[in-house]
């Protein structure tokens, strides 16, 4: 059974302000050199007419990860993720995300929109983990979807103070 991981941020930039930083470049570059975690890599950036694709590898330490993750997988966790945003239409933007992890039958999708709030910009966030183990499959979901919530938070974080330098 997947476990939801539904997430939001809130930015008091204007959805396009937003959008051109998520289909920049330079953004996806900085954000990853600040909240990739050790040993983390752009697999690549492709940036098109107001869209983006972006692949990355990200590890979590094996001493960040509960005991019933090092059972079944020892060792770092090794994400790839993928994330695209496609371009602006009036005030919103629609994008998809997906991650694997190496070793563990285990992926992560999910869905993102920018829409406008008031004169600020809201992120919203619809994913799920799926890991196809029997008997301790949700114990891993749980676990990775905790893990998964702190990293959002964190590129939220990256994201506003990056906003508020460069937008």
């Amino acid at each position: 059974m997947a476990r939801r991981i539904p997430h939001s941020s809130a930015y008091p930039q204007s959805v396009a302000a937003v959008h051109r930083a998520l289909t920049s470049e330079r953004y996806w570059h900085d954000r990853l050199a600040e909240v990739g975690g050790p040993g983390a890599s752009l697999g690549h950036v492709t940036v098109g007419e107001g869209t983006v694709d972006v692949q990355m590898t990200q590890s979590v330490p094996a001493e960040h990860l509960p005991a019933v993750v090092t059972k079944v997988r020892p060792g770092d966790l090794v994400i790839t993720r993928t994330e695209t945003w496609g371009p602006l239409t009036g005030d919103s933007s629609a994008g998809t995300f997906t991650a694997r992890v190496d070793g563990v039958p285990a992926t992560l999708t999910g869905t993102m929109t920018l829409a406008a709030d008031g004169t600020g910009t809201i992120l919203t966030m619809e994913g799920k983990v799926e890991v196809k183990l029997p008997l301790i499959g949700g114990r891993i979901e749980s676990a990775i979807a905790d893990q998964v919530s702190e990293l959002l938070d964190n590129e939220n974080e990256f994201t506003a103070r990056w906003l508020s330098e460069h937008a």
